[in-house]
């Protein structure tokens, strides 16, 4: 019997990546506009000054990252049950056949 390498444990592996990729992509979104705040608010008046107006991109890229983080871990569980679900139904299949 041969298992082709295109079953759903593959699919499950190729999500957990997927996941894993946009966690960390989004984690360093993140740190980097955390970064550029706390660079930005130790100089002049003026800089302190314009930190304290509202800066809706920022905000929105913030809450952007943390979605794209929270969609991230339920993509790696996800994954993980897709990957898990087809290592038994596999193991199901050679005892019920063996």
């Amino acid at each position: 019997m041969e298992i082709s390498g295109s079953s759903a444990f593959y699919a499950g592996l190729g999500a957990i990546q997927a996941g894993q990729n946009r966690v960390d992509n989004a984690a360093s979104q993140i740190a980097n506009t955390t970064v550029e705040r706390a660079a930005t608010s130790q100089s002049s008046d003026y800089q302190a000054e314009r930190l304290r107006s509202v800066d809706r991109s920022q905000q929105m890229d913030l809450a952007t990252a943390s979605v794209e983080m929270a969609l991230g871990k339920h993509q790696v569980e996800l994954g993980v049950k897709v990957a898990k679900a087809s290592d038994e139904m596999l193991g199901t299949l050679i005892d019920t056949y063996a």
